[in-house]
């Protein structure tokens, strides 16, 4: 059968899987719990010899399917879901990495992953923070003990684009593993295994859902990366194809040891909201380009952080990497408008910490999601006290320009 387009195959993952009934989605399957009629199979599941179910933690029909659908959609070799996004990257984390190891990040990071750093940090795992706009940076700070380099792909919330294909190149020429976190771009926008990547995150509560209601993460295998190599692979995990490794010890270290487990009922809700991914996302894209461009020529705004304009620092790379330019964007207010008061005048928009919907979302940055990082380490990644970060939805652009005029008084 001939390769089909993005989402073409998407939609037709789970009838292809033939499931019960001939149903076009996969069932929701709540049980926890699996019969086998021979006790001698139950047996070979849990040993790995023998493909089923065996506790709801580990496997699940509906969980299954959505895992199937993400690989596909980052041309992956294996998918492991989660509870949420955060889950996906501190349990991969947890389970690949030992107290000695070190990371390369990016400074500009996602809060609660910058937090969860702090926390590996305690526990003996070396974090170095690095400006991965520039692959350089990233170089300078590879030691004997590196293991890992992570990056996002648009930062959250100042947009700055790291340097992916390059960086890519020196983790392939220092065999590290190289995970970058997809979820601003979604694998509609971007395909991080064309740079290198040996993981993929992906936030699946964001755009990929796009519904704001399910929450779920994954971490994909590319199928790049020699996990022979990897001193760190439990020897139980050795058995299967080496290529299997990591993720086999992402799934049974990461998941099944720590519990946090997507449920059937978010897996459904996710899978289903997939399916317009293309669509929803191309609109919001469109919609956020046009508020970009409003409020850059918009006297109340001091400066916005935006891949889709030609003052920002990365547009050019983000033409060359990127479908589009995302949905997300943020502004910096003058001074004489209060961010408060801006948010409460405004209709359409909702003031709300979520990214991805298909609603249009704005925050105040510096007084909520980045609060606890502090003023200093906020300052380092460009957040000012001023700054609102929108996450563009759906809806007729006309009433969203309506709503920031009346807001920018």
């Amino acid at each position: 059968m001939s390769k089909k387009g993005f989402i073409t195959t998407n939609l037709h993952s789970d009838r292809k899987d033939n499931p019960e009934h001939g149903v076009l989605h996969k069932p929701i399957h709540p049980s926890v719990a699996y019969s086998y009629e021979d006790a001698r199979h139950l047996a070979e599941v849990f040993q790995g010899k023998r493909a089923g179910y065996n506790y709801g933690r580990q496997l699940n029909p509906t969980v299954t399917a959505l895992q199937n659908k993400i690989s596909a959609m980052e041309n992956g070799i294996a998918s492991v879901a989660f509870a949420t996004g955060m889950a996906a990257i501190a349990s991969s984390f947890l389970s690949l990495l030992k107290a000695g190891d070190h990371i390369v990040s990016s400074t500009f990071l996602f809060g609660n992953t910058n937090s969860l750093f702090n926390t590996l940090e305690r526990l003996g795992i070396e974090v170095t923070f690095v400006d991965a706009t520039e692959a350089r940076f990233v170089e300078n700070a590879v030691q004997k003990n590196t293991r890992l380099v992570f990056v996002e792909t648009i930062a959250n919330p100042v947009t700055q684009v790291a340097d992916l294909k390059g960086i890519g190149q020196l983790c392939q020429i220092n065999n590290l593993i190289y995970c970058v976190d997809n979820t601003m771009t979604s694998p509609h926008l971007f395909s991080p295994k064309e740079v290198g990547a040996s993981l993929i995150v992906n936030s699946l509560t964001k755009n990929i859902g796009g519904h704001g209601n399910a929450l779920g993460g994954m971490i994909t295998d590319t199928g790049l990366y020699d996990w022979s190599s990897f001193d760190n692979i439990f020897d139980t995990y050795r058995k299967e194809k080496p290529e299997l490794w990591g993720i086999t010890q992402i799934k049974k270290k990461g998941l099944r040891d720590m519990g946090a487990s997507m449920s059937p009922e978010a897996a459904h809700h996710l899978s289903v909201g997939s399916e317009t991914l293309p669509l929803r996302l191309d609109r919001a894209c469109a919609n956020a380009m046009i508020l970009a461009e409003f409020c850059e020529n918009h006297p109340g705004i001091a400066h916005v952080y935006y891949p889709g304009l030609a003052s920002h620092p990365q547009h050019k790379r983000a033409q060359q990497l990127f479908k589009n330019f995302g949905a997300i964007f943020s502004v910096d207010l003058v001074d004489e408008i209060d961010c408060f008061e801006f948010l409460n005048r405004m209709e359409t928009v909702v003031s709300s910490s979520n990214l991805g919907d298909n609603r249009t979302l704005a925050i105040p940055v510096a007084h909520t999601i980045y609060y606890e990082m502090g003023a200093e380490r906020r300052a380092s990644m460009g957040i000012a006290d001023s700054m609102v970060r929108f996450s563009v939805g759906i809806e007729d652009i006309e009433d969203l320009l309506e709503d920031f005029s009346k807001a920018l008084v």
